[in-house]
């Protein structure tokens, strides 16, 4: 499974695919990117928007905040993490299973988060709630159970 999560380890728990516009999420055990690219199979990724991710804990308080049971992908994130701080990591490198991303910027929620549940775009908008988005630096692929590392920062 990887090794444990720390203070600079999570863990992927769940990958999803957009398999085209507006439609529902599909949850796969794995997924590869490219360098430069996005998840294949992913619908609308971009070279800069090539991952997202979403924290499992954050989206554990949405929902309790919501009243509501609501599953990870209807977030559109590609990965749910967990153990692991996402707002901290922009500007920053992670290894996620054979993938090196660097984390560029947070995803913002769009309006079609109300069309999932009322309220949930709000109550995605404090910040880091929303999850973050990355370029995929050296590509592969990516399991759920996977570690997620922070890399050391760079200085230049």
């Amino acid at each position: 499974m990887g090794e444990e999560a720390g203070p600079e380890r999570g863990r992927v728990v769940g990958i999803a695919l957009r398999t085209r516009a507006g439609a529902p999420l599909r949850e796969v055990e794995e997924a590869s990117a490219p360098t430069g690219g996005w998840l294949e199979g992913d619908h609308g990724g971009s070279s800069k928007r090539g991952v997202t991710f979403l924290s499992r804990e954050t989206w554990a308080a949405v929902n309790a905040e919501l009243g509501a049971a609501l599953p990870w992908p209807a977030r559109r994130a590609n990965v749910c993490v967990e153990g692991l701080d996402l707002l901290p990591l922009i500007g920053r490198r992670v290894r996620v299973g054979a993938l090196e991303v660097e984390i560029l910027a947070e995803t913002r929620p769009c309006d079609l988060m109300d069309e999932v549940h009322p309220r949930l775009q709000a109550s995605l908008g404090p910040p880091g709630r929303g999850g973050v988005y990355g370029r995929i630096q050296d590509g592969g692929t990516l399991r759920v159970g996977d570690t997620i590392e922070v890399l050391p920062a760079t200085t230049g």
